[in-house]
């Protein structure tokens, strides 16, 4: 039997009478990563908020570790949703610094998630005159800080170039190896074939397929079949 490390069980989420999240029932397995696939507006974001704890859920179930979710859970959880937390003034350590002070940290882990995310070497530069994809390592070096056994990432390759997109993609596949389990988010087919091991499609705030990725399977094909079901049944 597979140990997951989150699952969700009928997971809603609705503001006002738009119902952005039905029936959501993830299944993440522990050091694996997990691509929630998915159409712009299908729901992505706001299931990772709701898993963060940044919304809060309107009915439903988040397990971590086997236990029900809490706010204590957020301890192992690092998170990049939407752009980079960063001071653009301040360079990538000081960046770092204000984290580790707020989170009672030693200062010997920003090296450490420096040299993880290849930030080692930037010295003074401010990270406004950053890469996008330097800015958005930096972002999961952040996350990184607290030792999380689950990292979240939301469409962390927006706006990357190939050879950035090329950069991220080997590092997220090595955080498995290091105890760390990822959900990565993402409308693009293409990259979530090449990082993930499992995936989950989402269309229309419903969860219409979750499995392991096989080899040779005709992802596309599978994604718009998904997305079509689920706007007929919108209809």
């Amino acid at each position: 039997m597979a140990d997951y490390i989150l699952e969700t069980q009928n997971l809603c989420k609705k503001f006002g009478r738009q119902q952005a999240v039905k029936n959501m029932s993830l299944s993440v397995q522990e050091n694996s990563v997990y691509g929630l696939l998915g159409p712009n507006g299908a729901g992505k974001s706001t299931t990772l908020k709701v898993i963060t704890g940044m919304i809060h859920k309107t009915s439903g179930e988040i397990l971590f570790e086997g236990h029900p979710w809490s706010r204590n859970d957020l301890n192992n959880i690092g998170a990049l949703i939407e752009s980079p937390p960063l001071y653009e003034n301040l360079t990538a350590r000081e960046n770092l610094k204000v984290r580790t002070l707020l989170l009672g940290l030693p200062d010997s882990r920003i090296d450490e998630v420096l040299q993880t995310v290849d930030l080692a070497n930037t010295g003074k530069k401010r990270s406004g005159h950053f890469s996008m994809g330097m800015k958005q390592r930096l972002g999961i070096a952040i996350a990184l800080l607290n030792h999380p056994k689950l990292l979240i990432l939301d469409e962390p390759t927006n706006g990357l170039d190939p050879i950035g997109i090329q950069d991220l993609r080997k590092l997220i596949r090595a955080f498995p190896e290091q105890g760390i389990t990822v959900i990565l988010s993402s409308h693009i087919l293409s990259e979530v074939e090449l990082i993930a091991d499992h995936i989950g499609i989402i269309a229309g705030g419903a969860l219409g397929y979750q499995a392991k990725i096989n080899p040779g399977e005709d992802l596309e094909s599978l994604f718009m079949e998904v997305v079509e079901k689920n706007r007929k049944g919108d209809d």
